[in-house]
Protein backbone atom coordinates (compact mmCIF):
# COMPACT_ATOMS: atom_id res chain seq x y z
CA UNK A 1 0.00 0.00 0.00
CA UNK A 2 1.25 3.49 -0.84
CA UNK A 3 2.60 5.70 1.93
CA UNK A 4 1.17 9.20 2.45
CA UNK A 5 3.19 11.82 0.57
CA UNK A 6 2.89 14.37 3.37
CA UNK A 7 -0.06 15.61 5.46
CA UNK A 8 -2.62 15.59 2.65
CA UNK A 9 -6.09 16.63 3.80
CA UNK A 10 -8.90 14.83 1.97
CA UNK A 11 -12.64 15.46 1.82
CA UNK A 12 -14.91 12.64 0.66
CA UNK A 13 -18.49 13.19 -0.53
CA UNK A 14 -20.28 9.84 -0.45
CA UNK A 15 -19.39 7.01 1.94
CA UNK A 16 -21.62 4.25 0.63
CA UNK A 17 -21.06 1.00 -1.26
CA UNK A 18 -17.87 2.16 -3.02
CA UNK A 19 -16.98 5.25 -1.00
CA UNK A 20 -16.66 3.49 2.33
CA UNK A 21 -14.06 0.89 1.29
CA UNK A 22 -12.11 3.66 -0.48
CA UNK A 23 -12.15 5.64 2.77
CA UNK A 24 -11.04 2.58 4.74
CA UNK A 25 -8.03 2.07 2.46
CA UNK A 26 -7.04 5.74 2.74
CA UNK A 27 -7.35 5.74 6.54
CA UNK A 28 -5.25 2.57 6.73
CA UNK A 29 -2.59 4.37 4.67
CA UNK A 30 -2.51 7.21 7.19
CA UNK A 31 -4.43 9.92 5.34
CA UNK A 32 -6.57 12.44 7.21
CA UNK A 33 -10.19 12.53 5.99
CA UNK A 34 -13.40 14.42 6.52
CA UNK A 35 -16.44 12.64 5.09
CA UNK A 36 -20.03 13.43 4.21
CA UNK A 37 -22.77 10.85 3.73
CA UNK A 38 -26.50 11.44 3.40
CA UNK A 39 -27.73 8.13 4.86
CA UNK A 40 -28.06 8.03 8.68
CA UNK A 41 -26.96 4.38 8.84
CA UNK A 42 -23.82 5.09 6.82
CA UNK A 43 -23.00 8.08 8.99
CA UNK A 44 -23.49 6.08 12.17
CA UNK A 45 -21.16 3.38 10.84
CA UNK A 46 -18.58 5.99 9.84
CA UNK A 47 -18.67 7.65 13.25
CA UNK A 48 -18.42 4.28 14.98
CA UNK A 49 -15.23 3.66 12.99
CA UNK A 50 -13.79 6.95 14.24
CA UNK A 51 -14.18 8.90 11.00
CA UNK A 52 -14.63 12.66 11.11
CA UNK A 53 -18.11 13.34 9.69
CA UNK A 54 -19.22 16.74 8.42
CA UNK A 55 -22.76 18.10 8.23
CA UNK A 56 -22.45 20.05 4.97
CA UNK A 57 -20.56 19.95 1.69
CA UNK A 58 -18.73 23.16 2.58
CA UNK A 59 -17.60 21.80 5.94
CA UNK A 60 -16.34 18.65 4.24
CA UNK A 61 -14.16 20.37 1.64
CA UNK A 62 -13.17 23.81 2.87
CA UNK A 63 -9.75 22.69 4.18
CA UNK A 64 -9.26 19.78 1.76
CA UNK A 65 -6.36 19.69 -0.68
CA UNK A 66 -8.04 16.78 -2.47
CA UNK A 67 -11.79 16.11 -2.71
CA UNK A 68 -13.25 12.76 -3.78
CA UNK A 69 -16.85 12.43 -4.98
CA UNK A 70 -18.39 8.95 -4.86
CA UNK A 71 -22.14 9.60 -5.07
CA UNK A 72 -24.85 7.71 -6.98
CA UNK A 73 -25.68 9.68 -10.13
CA UNK A 74 -25.51 12.92 -12.10
CA UNK A 75 -28.25 14.56 -10.07
CA UNK A 76 -26.48 13.98 -6.76
CA UNK A 77 -23.13 14.97 -8.25
CA UNK A 78 -24.37 18.27 -9.67
CA UNK A 79 -26.15 19.08 -6.41
CA UNK A 80 -22.98 18.44 -4.42
CA UNK A 81 -20.52 20.13 -6.77
CA UNK A 82 -22.17 23.13 -8.40
CA UNK A 83 -23.75 26.36 -7.20
CA UNK A 84 -22.94 28.67 -4.30
CA UNK A 85 -23.29 25.85 -1.75
CA UNK A 86 -21.36 23.34 -3.85
CA UNK A 87 -17.94 21.89 -3.26
CA UNK A 88 -16.29 23.80 -6.12
CA UNK A 89 -17.28 27.09 -4.50
CA UNK A 90 -16.13 25.91 -1.08
CA UNK A 91 -12.87 24.02 -1.63
CA UNK A 92 -9.45 25.75 -1.71
CA UNK A 93 -8.56 27.37 -5.00
CA UNK A 94 -5.48 25.20 -5.53
CA UNK A 95 -7.25 21.93 -4.72
CA UNK A 96 -7.85 18.85 -6.86
CA UNK A 97 -11.27 17.30 -7.40
CA UNK A 98 -11.16 13.54 -8.08
CA UNK A 99 -14.58 12.67 -9.46
CA UNK A 100 -15.37 8.93 -9.16
CA UNK A 101 -19.15 8.92 -9.79
CA UNK A 102 -20.29 7.34 -13.07
CA UNK A 103 -21.93 10.23 -14.91
CA UNK A 104 -22.64 11.85 -18.25
CA UNK A 105 -19.43 13.24 -19.81
CA UNK A 106 -21.35 16.51 -20.19
CA UNK A 107 -21.54 16.75 -16.40
CA UNK A 108 -17.76 16.43 -16.21
CA UNK A 109 -17.42 19.32 -18.64
CA UNK A 110 -19.67 21.47 -16.46
CA UNK A 111 -17.57 20.67 -13.41
CA UNK A 112 -14.31 21.36 -15.23
CA UNK A 113 -15.61 24.70 -16.51
CA UNK A 114 -16.81 25.79 -13.08
CA UNK A 115 -13.56 24.65 -11.44
CA UNK A 116 -11.32 26.40 -13.95
CA UNK A 117 -12.66 29.74 -12.81
CA UNK A 118 -11.31 29.03 -9.32
CA UNK A 119 -8.01 27.40 -10.25
CA UNK A 120 -9.19 23.94 -9.19
CA UNK A 121 -7.98 20.90 -11.13
CA UNK A 122 -10.63 18.31 -12.03
CA UNK A 123 -9.85 14.65 -12.65
CA UNK A 124 -12.51 12.53 -14.31
CA UNK A 125 -11.62 9.32 -12.44
CA UNK A 126 -14.12 6.64 -13.49
CA UNK A 127 -14.12 3.36 -11.55
CA UNK A 128 -14.43 -0.26 -12.64
CA UNK A 129 -14.78 -2.93 -10.01
CA UNK A 130 -16.68 -3.65 -6.82
CA UNK A 131 -16.12 -3.11 -3.08
CA UNK A 132 -14.01 -6.28 -2.84
CA UNK A 133 -11.70 -4.94 -5.53
CA UNK A 134 -11.31 -1.74 -3.50
CA UNK A 135 -10.50 -3.76 -0.37
CA UNK A 136 -7.87 -5.68 -2.34
CA UNK A 137 -6.37 -2.49 -3.80
CA UNK A 138 -7.29 -3.72 -7.29
CA UNK A 139 -9.88 -1.22 -8.47
CA UNK A 140 -9.42 -0.03 -12.06
CA UNK A 141 -9.51 3.76 -12.53
CA UNK A 142 -9.61 5.55 -15.89
CA UNK A 143 -8.52 9.16 -15.43
CA UNK A 144 -9.24 12.09 -17.71
CA UNK A 145 -7.71 15.49 -17.01
CA UNK A 146 -4.26 17.02 -16.64
CA UNK A 147 -1.39 14.57 -16.20
CA UNK A 148 0.26 16.89 -13.67
CA UNK A 149 -2.82 16.73 -11.42
CA UNK A 150 -2.94 12.95 -11.78
CA UNK A 151 0.72 12.71 -10.77
CA UNK A 152 -0.06 14.75 -7.65
CA UNK A 153 -2.80 12.38 -6.46
CA UNK A 154 -1.43 9.09 -7.77
CA UNK A 155 -0.01 8.04 -4.35
CA UNK A 156 -3.52 8.46 -2.97
CA UNK A 157 -5.18 6.51 -5.81
CA UNK A 158 -2.57 3.76 -5.49
CA UNK A 159 -3.94 3.02 -2.02
CA UNK A 160 -7.05 1.43 -3.51
CA UNK A 161 -6.60 1.15 -7.28
CA UNK A 162 -4.46 -0.80 -9.73
CA UNK A 163 -4.21 -0.02 -12.55
CA UNK A 164 -4.68 3.74 -12.67
CA UNK A 165 -4.81 4.53 -16.39
CA UNK A 166 -4.54 7.97 -17.98
CA UNK A 167 -7.37 8.43 -20.51
CA UNK A 168 -6.72 11.87 -22.00
CA UNK A 169 -8.88 14.98 -21.48
CA UNK A 170 -11.69 15.38 -18.95
CA UNK A 171 -14.72 13.35 -20.04
CA UNK A 172 -12.76 10.45 -21.48
CA UNK A 173 -12.75 8.57 -18.19
CA UNK A 174 -16.55 8.57 -18.22
CA UNK A 175 -16.72 7.70 -21.93
CA UNK A 176 -14.54 4.64 -21.36
CA UNK A 177 -16.57 3.67 -18.30
CA UNK A 178 -19.85 3.93 -20.20
CA UNK A 179 -18.54 1.79 -23.06
CA UNK A 180 -17.23 -0.71 -20.52
CA UNK A 181 -20.57 -0.91 -18.74
CA UNK A 182 -22.53 -1.18 -21.97
CA UNK A 183 -20.36 -4.11 -23.02
CA UNK A 184 -20.67 -5.70 -19.56
CA UNK A 185 -24.48 -5.46 -19.51
CA UNK A 186 -24.68 -6.85 -23.04
CA UNK A 187 -22.44 -9.75 -22.04
CA UNK A 188 -24.51 -10.43 -18.92
CA UNK A 189 -27.59 -10.56 -21.14
CA UNK A 190 -25.90 -13.03 -23.47
CA UNK A 191 -24.83 -15.18 -20.51
CA UNK A 192 -28.40 -15.21 -19.15
CA UNK A 193 -29.67 -16.20 -22.58
CA UNK A 194 -27.04 -18.94 -22.77
CA UNK A 195 -28.58 -20.39 -19.61
CA UNK A 196 -31.95 -20.41 -21.38
CA UNK A 197 -30.42 -22.13 -24.40
CA UNK A 198 -28.72 -24.72 -22.22
CA UNK A 199 -31.97 -25.46 -20.39
CA UNK A 200 -33.75 -26.03 -23.69
CA UNK A 201 -31.04 -28.59 -24.51
CA UNK A 202 -31.36 -30.36 -21.16
CA UNK A 203 -28.30 -28.85 -19.43
CA UNK A 204 -28.68 -27.32 -15.96
CA UNK A 205 -27.64 -23.73 -15.25
CA UNK A 206 -24.93 -24.67 -12.76
CA UNK A 207 -23.44 -27.21 -15.13
CA UNK A 208 -23.26 -25.00 -18.19
CA UNK A 209 -21.91 -21.98 -16.32
CA UNK A 210 -19.24 -24.02 -14.55
CA UNK A 211 -18.25 -25.65 -17.84
CA UNK A 212 -18.15 -22.49 -19.97
CA UNK A 213 -16.15 -20.72 -17.25
CA UNK A 214 -13.28 -23.05 -18.21
CA UNK A 215 -13.69 -22.43 -21.94
CA UNK A 216 -13.29 -19.67 -24.48
CA UNK A 217 -16.74 -18.30 -23.61
CA UNK A 218 -15.60 -17.29 -20.12
CA UNK A 219 -15.94 -13.65 -19.05
CA UNK A 220 -16.47 -11.52 -15.96
CA UNK A 221 -20.09 -11.20 -17.00
CA UNK A 222 -20.47 -14.98 -17.09
CA UNK A 223 -18.83 -15.22 -13.67
CA UNK A 224 -21.28 -12.64 -12.30
CA UNK A 225 -24.24 -14.67 -13.58
CA UNK A 226 -22.74 -17.81 -12.01
CA UNK A 227 -22.26 -16.03 -8.67
CA UNK A 228 -25.68 -14.39 -8.59
CA UNK A 229 -27.91 -16.80 -10.49
CA UNK A 230 -29.55 -16.07 -13.84
CA UNK A 231 -32.97 -15.41 -12.33
CA UNK A 232 -31.62 -12.96 -9.73
CA UNK A 233 -29.30 -10.84 -11.88
CA UNK A 234 -31.83 -8.02 -12.20
CA UNK A 235 -32.34 -7.77 -8.45
CA UNK A 236 -28.62 -7.16 -7.92
CA UNK A 237 -27.53 -5.27 -11.03
CA UNK A 238 -30.70 -3.59 -12.29
CA UNK A 239 -30.68 -0.40 -10.23
CA UNK A 240 -27.08 0.56 -10.98
CA UNK A 241 -26.95 -0.68 -14.55
CA UNK A 242 -30.30 0.86 -15.59
CA UNK A 243 -28.98 4.25 -14.55
CA UNK A 244 -25.74 3.75 -16.46
CA UNK A 245 -27.45 2.45 -19.62
CA UNK A 246 -29.65 5.55 -19.70
CA UNK A 247 -26.51 7.69 -19.58
CA UNK A 248 -24.88 5.56 -22.32
CA UNK A 249 -27.81 6.18 -24.65
CA UNK A 250 -27.87 9.91 -23.91
CA UNK A 251 -24.13 10.31 -24.42
CA UNK A 252 -24.14 8.27 -27.64
CA UNK A 253 -27.04 10.28 -29.06
CA UNK A 254 -25.34 13.56 -28.23
CA UNK A 255 -22.14 12.39 -29.91
CA UNK A 256 -24.02 11.10 -32.94
CA UNK A 257 -22.62 7.64 -32.23
CA UNK A 258 -24.32 4.41 -33.31
CA UNK A 259 -24.49 1.84 -30.49
CA UNK A 260 -24.60 -0.82 -33.17
CA UNK A 261 -24.75 -4.47 -32.14
CA UNK A 262 -24.22 -3.59 -28.48
CA UNK A 263 -27.28 -1.35 -28.70
CA UNK A 264 -29.33 -4.16 -30.22
CA UNK A 265 -28.41 -6.47 -27.34
CA UNK A 266 -29.16 -3.74 -24.79
CA UNK A 267 -32.64 -3.31 -26.32
CA UNK A 268 -33.37 -7.04 -26.23
CA UNK A 269 -36.07 -8.40 -23.95
CA UNK A 270 -33.62 -10.52 -22.00
CA UNK A 271 -31.54 -7.46 -21.09
CA UNK A 272 -34.49 -5.15 -20.49
CA UNK A 273 -36.41 -7.63 -18.31
CA UNK A 274 -33.89 -9.98 -16.74
CA UNK A 275 -30.75 -7.85 -16.43
CA UNK A 276 -32.10 -4.33 -15.98
CA UNK A 277 -35.24 -5.44 -14.17
CA UNK A 278 -37.73 -3.85 -16.54
CA UNK A 279 -37.49 -0.52 -14.76
CA UNK A 280 -38.89 -1.91 -11.51
CA UNK A 281 -37.37 -1.24 -8.10
CA UNK A 282 -34.81 -3.85 -7.00
CA UNK A 283 -36.02 -6.67 -4.76
CA UNK A 284 -33.43 -6.23 -2.02
CA UNK A 285 -34.65 -9.14 0.09
CA UNK A 286 -34.37 -11.47 -2.87
CA UNK A 287 -30.97 -10.07 -3.77
CA UNK A 288 -29.68 -10.87 -0.30
CA UNK A 289 -30.70 -14.50 -0.76
CA UNK A 290 -29.34 -15.00 -4.27
CA UNK A 291 -26.65 -17.64 -4.69
CA UNK A 292 -23.70 -15.54 -3.58
CA UNK A 293 -22.29 -12.07 -3.48
CA UNK A 294 -19.95 -11.45 -6.44
CA UNK A 295 -16.30 -11.72 -5.50
CA UNK A 296 -13.56 -9.42 -6.77
CA UNK A 297 -13.72 -8.79 -10.51
CA UNK A 298 -10.00 -9.49 -10.77
CA UNK A 299 -8.00 -12.56 -9.86
CA UNK A 300 -5.41 -12.44 -7.08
Amino acid sequence: MAEPAGPVRIGVIGVGRMGRPIVDRLVAAGYQLTVLTRRPAARAAAEAAGLRCADTVAETVRDAQVVLTVVFDDEQLRAAALGPAGLIAAMPADGILVQHTTCDPATMMLLAEAAAGRGISVLDAALSGNPRDVAAGQLTVWVGGEEQALAAVRPLLDCYASPVMFAGPVGNGQRIKLINNALFVAQVGLAVDAVRLADSMGIAEEQVLAAVAQGSGASRALSSVAWIGADAVGTRLGELMSKDMSVVRTAAERAGADLGLIGQVLCSEVVERQVLGGGTAPDRARAEHSKAAPGPMKEG
